[in-house]
């Protein structure tokens, strides 16, 4: 008998938490047939000798919405060992929609997540009106890993209520009207349903986005018809202004859908933050409520360098920001007379503190994790000058390519550790497919195995696995992926965690119209396989498309009855 793909050798972490063995896994087609000594030949092998063989990672949170149309190798999450992503988080989506309120959706989904609206306007097919629609548009991108979908409850609510769903309430027809289409797209195959109720999210006329204001009794009322169909809940809340409130809205939320609730958490400055939502989570979790948190696990924030983002925003260095080319922008801060005016300018302008710029190094693997010394105020401080001649200085010295990072999120590490220790917060909050030309956290899934697992400590690498894989799999509502078990799909990452690391980010133009966007790779995934395809090998992805459109599981089994 020969087989379609022999990976040999490896130190299988099987996603299950239970301890790492020895073994061969064979692959026919999409499935894990065989795990254990394999003595047939393969028509196509791995050597995994000395390397980790792990389910591949399932991503929780990504925004990959509009980017699946035009980069179907869905980087840079591709080469960060992810083989399925959900995206429509945020309760902002493009389904349900109307043809006539296509450019305003398009305009809420730039403003709240960075897409370009040109970009979203010229790269999708826009073929749709419900979401089940929008599924079968995006199935035809032939995506290379796997990717699931939420329906946004702005989109839902913007196609039943028109402009009156922005800040108003429904009436009794139109809130059943809402329940009726958020329950019908989980048939169709949505994942689940999410809502947002963060305060710093808005429509391009400055106003909360569709849903933000939703009475607890609307939001009950969609988990009730999502958790029917065994869809998932996502939020985005308001904690830091109602945290009462934001906590029983999420118990109502897992009471009435019976089933699985997620959310957004970060953590803050001090070394207990984060302590009252963990409190709350294992309170929740005594009480047998199936409710989650998700959490970037480092620092984030917005990534500035002079290829990119700039710490001023003044009139001298916007003008540097919107030069074409780094050749000009090298041209422009070396110019006496532009330097005095961007000094000048910069003194009068503190809008992010230097302090809280921390210089991603000048290595192949970018510095996440170090302390004062090395903040942008740091280094001007040690050469007696303003923060913006260091910037200068720096970008000078390294060509345009140093980077900073602002951290504006999770600054403090060992309040994001305490968090994540949570049995029921998991790392994630990615944001792949958002915020593309001022953040990049697509890598994750490498810093917790890096970082966390491999340096620090914090979880063991059968933990670490489990956290990346079969726990998310299970929120998603995935029973065939997740674990490196017989029958499974196969989704297999071969990693080299002695030398795995995060790349430096890099700023890219080939997005529609040239729109500017960061990628990231990662070195020591020696491969990954998305349903028995060959995705990537040696840190490369290698053109192939393994990937398909996951559709909610619990539907698809009662529609096969």
């Amino acid at each position: 008998m020969t087989y379609d793909l022999v990976i040999r050798n490896g130190r299988v972490v099987d996603g299950t938490g239970k301890p790492a063995y020895e073994a061969d896994i064979a692959i026919n087609g999409n499935e894990i047939v065989a795990i254990g000594t394999i003595t047939e030949a393969g028509t196509e092998e791995i050597d995994a000798q000395g390397n980790l063989v792990t389910p591949g990672w399932v991503d929780l949170h990504t925004h990959l919405d509009a980017q699946i149309s035009w980069d179907p190798l869905l980087t840079p999450i591709s080469r960060q060992g992810v083989t399925t992503a959900l995206m429509g988080n945020c309760g902002v989506t493009f389904a349900p929609c109307k043809v006539e309120d296509r450019e305003l959706i398009a305009a809420m989904m730039e403003t709240v997540e960075d897409i370009p609206r040109e970009a979203i306007m010229t790269g999708l097919p826009w073929t749709w009106d419900t979401y089940g629609e929008y599924l079968d548009a995006i199935e035809k991108m032939n995506p290379a890993i796997n990717v699931g979908g939420l329906v946004g409850h702005s989109a839902v609510r913007y196609y039943v209520m028109g402009d009156r769903g922005v800040e108003g309430d429904p009436t009794p027809e139109e809130q059943a009207q809402i329940v009726d289409i958020a329950r019908q797209a989980v048939r169709d195959g949505a994942m689940g349903f999410s809502t947002n109720r963060f305060l710093g999210h808005f429509m391009p006329d400055g106003r909360n986005i569709p849903g933000t204001h939703a009475k607890h009794d609307e939001v009950v009322a969609i988990a009730e018809a999502v958790g029917q169909e065994g869809g998932l809940m996502q939020n985005v809340l308001n904690l830091g202004g109602d945290f009462e409130g934001e906590e029983e809205l999420l118990r109502k939320e897992a009471r009435a859908a019976g089933g699985r609730v997620l959310f957004s958490i970060t953590a803050g400055d001090k070394d207990n933050s984060g302590a009252r939502v963990r409190a709350m989570l294992e309170d929740m979790a005594a009480n047998d409520l199936d409710i989650n948190a998700i959490s970037v696990p480092r620092g984030t924030g917005n990534v500035l360098g002079l290829q990119a983002g700039l710490p001023w925003r003044t009139n001298a260095w916007n003008e540097v920001r919107e030069m074409a080319t780094l050749e000009e922008k090298l041209a422009a801060i070396q110019d006496p007379a532009r330097v005095e005016q961007l000094l000048a300018e910069a003194k009068l302008d503190d809008t992010i503190p230097s302090n809280e710029l921390y210089w991603l190094g000048e290595s192949g693997q970018p510095d996440y994790i170090s302390g004062d010394e090395k903040s942008l105020q740091t280094f001007a401080d040690n050469h007696g000058e303003h923060p913006a001649k260091t910037f200068i200085r720096m970008s000078l010295e390294s060509d345009g390519k140093a980077w900073f990072t602002r951290r504006f999120f999770n600054k403090n590490l060992k309040a994001v550790a305490n968090l994540l220790d949570c049995a029921n917060c998991l790392p994630g909050l990615g944001d792949a497919g958002a915020h593309v030309s001022q953040v990049t956290d697509g890598g994750w899934a490498t810093f917790t195995l890096t970082h966390w697992t491999r340096d620090v400590g914090l979880y063991t690498i059968e933990e670490a696995v489990r956290r990346l894989t079969s726990a998310p799999a299970r929120i998603m509502g995935l029973p065939d992926r997740g674990t490196l078990e017989i029958g499974k799909r196969a989704d297999i990452n071969v990693i080299d965690l002695e030398n795995l690391r995060e790349e430096m980010p890099e700023i890219h133009h080939n997005f529609p119209h040239g729109a500017p966007h960061f990628l990231q790779g990662a070195h020591g995934y020696k491969a990954t396989i998305c349903n028995g395809t060959v995705i990537l090998r040696d840190d490369e992805l290698t053109g192939a498309r393994g990937g398909e459109i996951i559709r909610n599981q619990s539907t698809m089994a009662v529609a096969a009855e």
